[in-house]
């Protein structure tokens, strides 16, 4: 499970960081839970997906996981609920509901 972004703070004294705050490696993305941000939420139908993955490269937050050349359901911890493996899906395999919280 990824640690939040304060558990990272915490771990990082000030005098370990870059000089300007300049970023020097990535990967930092993953530590960040950005799915609360979303107002809608995508909604995977496994029964209509033809697993022609034209979603995964879309989505800008890598949250359509792909294991063994196959799409699994979102990762709804990143997903900001932007719509555009909805727009993208020929096959009306998403829909794209009103997050209910």
């Amino acid at each position: 499970m990824a640690k939040c972004a304060k558990d990272i703070h915490e771990q990082s004294p000030w005098q370990d960081l870059t000089l300007g705050g300049e970023v020097y490696e990535g990967g930092t993305a993953r530590l960040t839970m950005t799915g609360e941000w979303r107002a809608n939420i995508p909604v995977w139908h496994e029964d209509k997906c033809k697993q022609c993955l034209l979603c995964a490269p879309f989505c800008p937050d890598s949250s359509i996981p792909v294991c063994d050349g196959k799409r699994a359901d979102f990762d709804f911890d990143h997903c900001k609920g932007c719509g555009i493996c909805w727009k993208v899906c020929p096959f009306g395999a998403i829909d794209f509901v009103k997050e209910e919280k």
